[in-house]
Formats: C-alpha cells, sequence, structure tokens
C-alpha cells in the first residue's frame, strides 16, 4: 500500500523553499512512499527528486495555460506555459501523460482554471484533485470531490507543499501500481486521508518568492 502525496513543490519553483533532498528526506521520515512532484511550469524539480528518492516519483508540472493551471502526470519533459488549456492537455496527452485538475474551485487562489474553460475541457480530464491542504475553505475541497463523483473520475488529493513542514498534511492510501493506466486504477481504489494547511504557510511562499527576486535562491539540505 502507497501513501502518496500527489501535489507537491520542491524550489525549482519560485514559492518553495523545500531543496530534492529536504523533500525526500522528510518523505522518509512521515511514510510518504509515493510522490507527484508537481513544479511550477518545469519538471525540473521531479527529476532531481526522482534521481534520489529510494521510493516511487511521479514526473509532473502544475502547467500555468492562458486560462488557468492543469497538472500534467507522467511527464517526460516541460510543457511551456501561456498556452491554451486545450494545447496544454493535447501536449500532456502527446507524452502518454495524464491530466489533472487541480484544486478547481479554490475561491481564493488566482490560477484556478476558469469556469468556461473547466466546462470545455471535463471530457478530457484523467483526475480532479478533491483535497488540497492549501486551499482555504473547506467547502471548495467538497465541492471538488461532488465534481468527481458526477463525472465518475479518479480523485486525487495532495499536500500542494511549498515549505518541509506541509509534505504528507494530505496523501492518498492507494494500491501499488506501475505506470499512467495501472495509476489511475489504484486511484479509483484510494482512500483520502487530509488535514488543512495552517494558514501561515502562505507567509512562506510569499517570503520565498521576495527571496527568490533577489537572487536567493534557497539550497536547504536534508
Amino acid at each position: 500500500m502507497l501513501k502518496a502525496d500527489l501535489h507537491t513543490h520542491t524550489h525549482y519553483s519560485r514559492d518553495c523553499i523545500t531543496s530534492p533532498e529536504r523533500c525526500v528526506s522528510r518523505c522518509l521520515k512521515l511514510g510518504i512512499n509515493c510522490l507527484a512532484v508537481t513544479e511550477h511550469n518545469n519538471v525540473e524539480g521531479a527529476l532531481a527528486v526522482q534521481r534520489i528518492a529510494p521510493f516511487k516519483v511521479i514526473i509532473a508540472e502544475e502547467v500555468k495555460t492562458r486560462e488557468g493551471e492543469l497538472t500534467g502526470l507522467f511527464l517526460k519533459e516541460t510543457i511551456p506555459p501561456g498556452l491554451t488549456p486545450e494545447e496544454t492537455i493535447e501536449r500532456i496527452n502527446a507524452q502518454g501523460g495524464l491530466v489533472s485538475l487541480p484544486h478547481p474551485f479554490d475561491r481564493v487562489r488566482r490560477e484556478p482554471l476558469r469556469a468556461g474553460a473547466r466546462e470545455r475541457i471535463l471530457t478530457h480530464l484523467d483526475v480532479i484533485e478533491v483535497f488540497n491542504s492549501r486551499t482555504t475553505f473547506r467547502s471548495d475541497n467538497e465541492r471538488a470531490r461532488r465534481l468527481a463523483e458526477e463525472l465518475g473520475l479518479p480523485m486525487g488529493a495532495g499536500s500542494d507543499a511549498h515549505s518541509p513542514w506541509e509534505l504528507g498534511t494530505t496523501y492518498v492510501e492507494m494500491p501499488d501500481f506501475e505506470g499512467p493506466q495501472e495509476f489511475l486504477e489504484a486511484l479509483r481504489q484510494g482512500r483520502v486521508v487530509g488535514r488543512p494547511a495552517n494558514p501561515l504557510v502562505h507567509v512562506i511562499s510569499t517570503l520565498a518568492k521576495f527571496r527568490w527576486r533577489l537572487g536567493l535562491r534557497p539550497t536547504y539540505t536534508s
């Protein structure tokens, strides 16, 4: 059985302070043995974690489309930001990847996929994220779960960690798998275990962005 955190970041994203080494160390401490590293607009962080992790790592990317964010899972290379949602999905599928809709109803964030775009691409989704620890309002996560249930889609969940201390706040207990199709089957059998992050974690992200602008890229290690 896997404890899979399906949404997390390392300092390859400008608003995150977790190095790949610290990420792996923290997962080992918590018993997280499957991790989807969903860097913003690159797969370099995921590849860096995969190189050193003794557990399963899904190469992923949280892509900023023209109308909000989509996540590609099981990628091989970076998908550029700034494409339409449809073009982004085509690029994900071309790599044999899966399309996940992250935090779709989070009313606080600026990046969720816009409602019109969401309606256009519903039939192209493989996974809907139904619990995100950084989503402020519980009802927004509940609304995402209802959408997944209505569409009959597998339910993903993750910590959306931008710091080591957030890792593992949410995960999915699911059977082991090999490859994208087995992942979807395993996810359907999964159980989401999650709790909201402390609202102060958003301060960490703000400080990380400030450091990035100053060229002070974090170099934390375990």
